[in-house]
């Protein structure tokens, strides 16, 4: 049979065809896949690549290029690459609250890091009311981060600090928080967020530029706001989200009811601290609703922080809080309304897949448009552009030369140390039986199921320390014939089979130390406590140890809700007591310098311990304010108006102090401080301004000369609190509120002298029941300790 004609012609295109694919392939190899955008040679010139050019410009530009598809590629954590540009994928979820923590996806302890720096959870480092030890613990972890990020094994964008009041002393993530005081929070969130970003505290240097330079944020007009980011840094959850499990209430469909008066004066201000003077590149909004709506779909709620504190970053949800809208808050009729809410309120980002899975069924609905898209692009590329994320290759760049060598470092295991033994609180010491003199020490009992176990005392959103050591560990470097027993098998002390064990130790040593209290076995994220009283048999535990024991015992308290022990209090037995929250890797060293006087203690809770008859109250009422007419006590020190444990700012020290008032004025003059003539007018006379109604607060502050002397012989850190008690001119006055606070070291038997700023327009004021922030007029006193002084407010 003959060949056809053609035959020959198409083996020829054939070979043809398959050298053509070979050459295509092998140019493609050539291509490797993008390690970072705007990689050398192949990726680095489109205009998103050149930083000559705004922030805004190349934001703009690099959203122009995606096509819609992935464009919401973009809208979830784990952000999908952009292969035909060179955009490798980006994971936005990393955590960092009180070191590199484990929980986000971002961060691995598989690589060449294999640990990193604990420091010890939030609410304990807020009790040593240290500006400068925030800004430094930022500080820290961001040099550790981004050291991290250079070997592949951490993100550049961050979800912490967690900026949430402290309302309710059962809420599992309390701990997180710097506490119930909203002017405590806001200056965590600023010293913190400043640190972590690169920026610099006004209160001190910090660990300073790791190139012995200054990090300075330069400002930028554009989408972008402040270009220079060493990391992002996300200040959450806003707002009002303080339950996550009670009754039959969960974080995903409880709905804050929040008056107004509340709203200005104590849930929103740490957020907006965080923004303006914080500078905070990332917002989160919450599960809850707030005043029945979502917190991620209420625009007024994120265009408050847009337009009016001037926020220039990205607004994630909570991980899959946009399917909350939907699946258990029925706001939404369906998935694709869900979308169109959160995107037109404002947010950016959703943690999870939602918007991914979503977002093209609401566009081709007509629910969301493009432009809501793209609006969302330009926030989340504008702050990938302040990190240098497309400047071509990072380690060439300003951070660069971070690697394993910057994390675990001696200086930042020092900061945790030092960060433990100014947040331990002492709390009874009965006829100065602390310090124990180690000479007259020849042996000691610890007892409790926490004291030997250092991984319980790291607390929530936590990674894996560097040299961690239980509390025993501490104790046996101290004093040799150290002897230990659980008392109770875990901490919810189910049974007392332990207890044999414990009171035979307890018998036989000099001093005994009983460790009790909380972990996370009973208060962390999706898990309130129900009871304020220590768990299960605990109690008796140490009731049968102090009656055994040959001299008065001591208790140390773990955790970081506030716990009733008025029973310990009142025992003379228990000569001792310390709040050691969750002191980080460095906390067993910490508690033991202080028990034998090798630290003088210096903190002071940032929070109030109620008594259990406070679980009376419903956990869902959000008002801070007293109702006396339907037994409401009211939440913290700032309006409560029930018994205590302990009070917030309650803390010991082994010196005391007495404090002098040597610069301070008696009156201040409002006059030519008025928009108008004629000021607001109540009753026959004017008892208080609007803050609207002033031209400028400026001219109205003044510093407060403090002298503290150490009447003792340890030298010492202090606490200098300054509280006010404005005249009761207005209905829902704070019983009393911090105005200022300073951190001091003071040196036995001399005085130190200190100044604070008061700016009477923010520290003298509070929120009417229209919201509205007011001064009142009269007499405003001052207190500092048990020193008062009145500053006279007219017209």
């Amino acid at each position: 049979m003959s060949t056809p004609h053609w035959r020959p012609l198409f083996i020829i295109i054939i070979i043809f065809f398959f050298f053509f694919l070979l050459k295509l392939l092998s140019a493609v190899s050539i291509l490797p896949k993008p390690r970072f955008p705007c990689e050398l040679p192949h990726h680095s010139s489109y205009p998103f690549c050149n930083t000559s050019l705004s922030i805004a410009a190349r934001a703009h530009s690099l959203v122009s290029l995606l096509t819609l598809q992935e464009k919401i590629e973009q809208l979830t954590n784990n952000a999908s690459a952009i292969p035909r540009l060179g955009i490798p994928a980006f994971e936005w979820w990393s955590e960092s609250l009180h070191g590199l923590a484990t929980n986000g996806p971002g961060v691995t302890f598989d690589g060449v890091v294999s640990s990193a720096t604990s420091f010890p959870q939030v609410l304990l480092t807020a009790a040593s009311f240290n500006r400068t030890l925030w800004f430094r613990i930022g500080s820290a972890i961001a040099v550790e981060a981004r050291a991290m990020y250079n070997v592949g094994q951490a993100g550049l964008t961050f979800w912490a600090p967690n900026v949430n009041i402290f309302r309710d002393p059962r809420w599992g993530r309390g701990q997180e928080t710097p506490g119930e005081d909203p002017m405590v929070v806001s200056a965590y969130a600023v010293e913190f967020v400043k640190g972590f970003q690169g920026g610099e505290s006004r209160f001190g240097d910090g660990i300073g530029d790791v190139f012995g330079e200054k990090r300075v944020l330069e400002d930028d007009d554009g989408v972008g706001g402040s270009h220079d980011l060493m990391l992002s840094a996300c200040c959450k959850h806003l707002t009002a989200y303080d339950l996550d499990k009670w009754a039959s209430f969960t974080r995903y469909n409880f709905n804050a009811v929040i008056t107004d008066q509340d709203f200005e004066d104590t849930y929103q201000p740490p957020f907006r601290s965080c923004v303006q003077q914080g500078k905070a590149s990332c917002l989160m909004c919450s599960y809850n609703e707030v005043n029945g709506v979502p917190a991620c779909a209420r625009k007024d709620l994120l265009d408050i922080a847009r337009d009016k504190w001037g926020f220039k970053g990205y607004i994630t949800s909570d991980c899959d809080a946009v399917a909350t809208v939907f699946d258990y808050q029925h706001y939404a009729k369906d998935p694709e309304d869900a979308v169109a809410d959160v995107l037109k309120a404002g947010t950016d980002i959703n943690c999870g897949t939602y918007l991914y899975r979503h977002t093209l069924s609401a566009i081709k609905q007509g629910k969301v448009q493009e432009e809501d898209v793209d609006r969302a692009l330009l926030n989340l590329f504008s702050v990938q552009l302040r990190l240098r994320l497309f400047e071509g290759d990072p380690v060439k760049g300003k951070y660069g030369r971070l690697g394993p060598q910057d994390v675990c470092t001696l200086e930042n295991k020092k900061l945790a140390l030092e960060a433990a033994r100014q947040g331990i609180v002492l709390l009874k010491n009965d006829k100065n039986f602390l310090p124990l003199k180690k000479v007259a020490v020849s042996s000691l009992a610890v007892i409790g199921p926490l004291a030997n176990n250092a991984s319980k005392l790291e607390g929530g959103y936590t990674g894996i320390p560097c040299s961690s050591k239980s509390l025993v560990d501490g104790f046996q470097e101290f004093i040799k014939n150290t002897y230990y027993a659980t008392g109770c098998l875990n901490v919810s002390c189910d049974s007392d089979a332990g207890f044999h064990e414990a009171i035979r130790i307890a018998k036989y040593a000099d001093f005994v130390v009983v460790v009790l209290g909380i972990d996370l076995s009973q208060e962390t994220e999706d898990h309130d406590r129900v009871s304020l009283l220590l768990p299960g048999k605990q109690m008796a535990l140490v009731s049968s140890v102090a009656a055994a024991s040959k001299k008065p015992v001591i208790l140390v308290l773990t955790g970081g809700g506030p716990l009733d022990v008025s029973f310990a209090e009142k025992d003379p037995r228990i000569a001792g007591i310390l709040w050691i929250g969750y002191p980080g890797e460095a906390g067993g060293q910490a508690l033991t310098e202080i028990i034998f006087g090798d630290v003088n203690p210096g903190g002071r809770l940032p929070m109030t311990w109620y008594p259990e008859s406070f679980t009376n109250v419903p956990m869902t009422d959000m008002r801070m304010r007293a109702d006396p007419s339907h037994g409401y006590p009211g939440r913290t020190y700032r309006f409560y108006t029930g018994s205590k444990v302990y009070s917030f700012g309650q803390g010991l020290s082994y010196s005391n102090y007495t404090y002098k008032f040597f610069s301070v004025p008696n009156k201040l003059t409002l006059s030519g401080s008025f928009k108008k003539n004629i000021p607001n007018q109540v009753g026959d006379g004017p008892d208080y301004v609007n803050m609207d109604e002033l031209i400028s607060c400026d001219s109205l502050r003044f510093f407060v000369q403090i002298s503290v002397m150490n009447v003792g012989d340890m030298d010492g850190g202090h606490i200098v609190m300054l509280f006010s008690r404005s005249p009761k001119v207005i209905q829902g006055a704070p019983e009393k509120q911090l105005i200022g606070f300073n951190s001091v070291h003071t040196i036995s038997n001399r005085s130190t002298t200190t100044s604070i700023q008061v700016d009477p327009c923010m520290h003298l004021s509070f929120a009417n029941e229209k919201g509205q922030r007011v001064l009142p007029l009269g007499h405003h006193i001052l207190t500092l300790g048990d020193l008062e002084h009145s500053v006279s407010v007219v017209i």
